[in-house]
Parts: C-alpha cells; sequence; structure tokens
C-alpha cells in the first residue's frame, strides 16, 4: 500500500481537508508534518462541521492521526480536537512525535509584536505563535514535546528561553502538569510510520497551507514559516522519498489568500464579493475574508513542478456556477514576453500582466442538484463544467481525477 503526499497548490484554503477525509478511508495512519494550528483543515460529515487546526483531518474517517517532528503544536489544541473525534464516535489513538516542538504563550505575544513591529509591511500572520516556535527551534532553544516528560529538562529549558526573551514563556507547573497529560499520546512518530509502510499498509501525508506560502518557494516574505511543499513530508516525518508513491495536488476551481501579498488575477467589485459569498471564503483559524481571483496558470504548473504532483483534486468547482462567463490566466506577460511558468518572486509577480482565455460558464445549480449530479457521477455534469475540466487538464499536464461540487464529504465525482 502506498504512501501518499497531499499538498495544496495555490496560497492555502484549497479544501485539503476534505481530500484527506476522502483518501484516509482505507488509510491506516494520516500525518501532520510542517505547521501548526494557523492551518484550518474542515470535513462536513453529515452536514456536521468538523474544524481542525492541528489534528490531521483525516483522522475524522478513522484513520489513526499522527503528528510529527516536523509540526509546532499547540497542546490546548489538541485536545480540543481529541474532543471532537470522541464526539463522533472516534477515540483517536493519536501519536505525537516526541521530538515536536511546543508552542507557547511567549510565542504568541511575539508573533503579534513583530507583526505590528512590520507597520505597512505586515504579513498576515495568523499570530498563532507559529514562526516564532520555529525560530526557537532554529536556534536550538526551543521546547519540544519530550521535554514536557521530564521535569528538570523542563525547567532548565524554560530558564533559557526567560533569558533569551526577558520574561516567563509559561508557568512550570502548568506545562508540567500538561506533559502528564500528554504523555501516553508521545511515541517515535517517524518509526512507527516506517513501519506502517514496511508492512504494506496505507499512510497519507497531510500537507498544510499551500505551495505559495512555502518558506523557500512561496511568495517571500507573504509566506507561512515552513516547507509545504511534498518534499517536506520526507523531512517533517522521517520518512525517505522513495516511500511516497503518489503526490496529490489540491487545487480550487479559482484563487483565493488571506493576507497582504502580490496577487495577480485578484478580482474585486461585485464579482469577488459574489465569489466570497458563495464560497463562504472566510478563513477557518481566523476568521479573516480571503481575497478572490481567476485561476492561475503559470503559478499552478509552478507547484505542480516543485511537488512533481500525479494527479488533481478540483474543488469548489460548484461556486462558478451562474456564470455566463469565466476567466483562466493562461500566461502572464512581462516585459513583452510570454511566462507560461512562473516562480512566485514579489517583484516579478507585481510587474506581470495575466493573460486570460474566456470560457463559457453554466447555469446556477441548486445544492439538491449538486447531490444529485454527485451521485450519477462525472457525465452527469453540465457539459461546460466538464469543459472546463478537461481545459484545465490540457493546460496542466495532469489529470485531474477527483472534482468536489460541495463542501459534505459525498458530494464528489471521480474523473
Amino acid at each position: 500500500m502506498p504512501g501518499i503526499v497531499i499538498v495544496g497548490l495555490q496560497w492555502g484554503d484549497e479544501g485539503k481537508g476534505k481530500i484527506s477525509y476522502l483518501l484516509c478511508r482505507d488509510a491506516d495512519c494520516v500525518v501532520r508534518f510542517q505547521g501548526g494550528a494557523n492551518a484550518g483543515h474542515t470535513v462536513v460529515i453529515e452536514g456536521r462541521k468538523l474544524k481542525f487546526n492541528i489534528l490531521p483531518a483525516g483522522s475524522a474517517a478513522g484513520a489513526r492521526p499522527c503528528i510529527a517532528s516536523g509540526t509546532v503544536v499547540d497542546l490546548d489544541e489538541v485536545f480540543e480536537e481529541l474532543e471532537m473525534l470522541r464526539s463522533i464516535g472516534l477515540e483517536a489513538r493519536l501519536m505525537i512525535s516526541r521530538s515536536a516542538s511546543v508552542v507557547l504563550p511567549i510565542h504568541k505575544k511575539l508573533d503579534s509584536r513583530i507583526e505590528e513591529a512590520r507597520g505597512g509591511s505586515a504579513v498576515g500572520t495568523t499570530r498563532r505563535g507559529i514562526g516564532p516556535t520555529y525560530s526557537d527551534k532554529a536556534l536550538r532553544t526551543g521546547l519540544r514535546i519530550e521535554d514536557l516528560l521530564n521535569p528538570d529538562d523542563l525547567r532548565d529549558k524554560l530558564e533559557i528561553l526567560k533569558r533569551l526573551h526577558g520574561e516567563e514563556p509559561d508557568d512550570f507547573e502548568n506545562l508540567r502538569r500538561i506533559g502528564e497529560k500528554i504523555a501516553p499520546y508521545v511515541g517515535d512518530v517517524e518509526l512507527y510510520v516506517n513501519d506502517v509502510l514496511d508492512e504494506g499498509g496505507k499512510v497519507v501525508f497531510e500537507g498544510a497551507q499551500g505551495t505559495l506560502l512555502d518558506i523557500d518557494h512561496g511568495t517571500y516574505p507573504y509566506v507561512t514559516s515552513s516547507n509545504t511543499i511534498a518534499g517536506a513530508a520526507c523531512t517533517g516525518c522521517g520518512v525517505g522519498p522513495t516511500r511516497i508513491n503518489e503526490v496529490v495536488g489540491v487545487a480550487k476551481a479559482y484563487t483565493t489568500r488571506v493576507g497582504a501579498g502580490v496577487f495577480p488575477t485578484e478580482v474585486g467589485g461585485e464579482l469577488g464579493e459574489r465569489l466570497r459569498e458563495v464560497g463562504q471564503e472566510y478563513g477557518t483559524t481566523t476568521g479573516r475574508p480571503r481575497r478572490v481571483g481567476w485561476l492561475d496558470i503559470p503559478l499552478l504548473r509552478y507547484a505542480i513542478r516543485v511537488s512533481n504532483v500525479d494527479w488533481i483534486a478540483l474543488t469548489k468547482l460548484d461556486v462558478l456556477s451562474g456564470l455566463d462567463k469565466i476567466k483562466i490566466c493562461v500566461e502572464y506577460e512581462y516585459n513583452g514576453k510570454a511566462l507560461g511558468i512562473a516562480p512566485p518572486a514579489v517583484r516579478l509577480l507585481s510587474k506581470v500582466k495575466p493573460v486570460y482565455e474566456e470560457v463559457k460558464g453554466w447555469g446556477k445549480i441548486s445544492k439538491d442538484e449538486w447531490r444529485r449530479i454527485s451521485k450519477r457521477g462525472w457525465e452527469a455534469l453540465p457539459d461546460e463544467a466538464k469543459a472546463y475540466v478537461e481545459l484545465l487538464e490540457d493546460l496542466l499536464g495532469k489529470p485531474i481525477k477527483l472534482i468536489s461540487i460541495g463542501a459534505d464529504t459525498g458530494m464528489e465525482v471521480e474523473k
């Protein structure tokens, strides 16, 4: 059985949670390998919305959730989400890597202070303490899960952090109690995941954020604090690259992003408001309204390239229903030249002119009609919707095998 990596191909919020749930229905375990509670993965099961910030959303399908060493962990979120899984009848056998980093109150304070210090150049962080926690990790001063299990190590680490940051990072007794509570879940995730793969099991690696937010391969500095491309599954979980059998890229049928930063295909005005409201484009983690725009092929080609994506799951196709015309940015014009693929370099993207291809839209379709379409399959989609998907396949050179046409699980078609 395979190791499957799920990555977002845009600026996050592509619908990875639902895709992970669908791929995890026969999986042995599902792994978060980077980021922290800045993620917002949503699964809607029989009308109930489950929101995951740190546990992998695929765990709602019954796969064992693992939080690997490449993550930064907000422990309050862990316990809340375990309770959420219990509420749907799942007693998750969570395993957290002893090497994962711990987010502390001081990190959240620092996140806010740094963002305020940037002034007009603020990057739009979620202020969940993610960047400062990774900074402490890189400085080799960070607190790890294993430190919570040893009071002497915990006290020493807190003293170092106090000297570094000039204030108490957290209360010792509080962290000691949390350590006792978290202890049953601590393990060697990298060894366990490799064992599952050795035994022929299926492992889904659930990426957070999106390719264009990768700290090395995104629109820096308007990015997250970790690597979000497929290769991060290997370094963040401790599995070799030959363990990965398949990379699934998730993309919306249009484009969104949260916070500041360049956005070549952004749409404003009445059309932008329509896409935002119909698509319910508000952040799962922050509630902030997302910026919206047309699909961007040059950046999608880049995202596919850097993760060597095998196939694409296209989400929110239903949001485009009712539009007479739909635009697709097929290339950029830059200094009189055509760019079919472009790196997410801020200076470059701020100067490009999107070149659009306009296609015919399809009529407005109700949720009940979409539900009936999902039961009947690909052929039941409107001809214009099928033509849109097939055009994207031609432009991107990759098959689109799964198409989501509603938030609920079950509202999707396979191609």
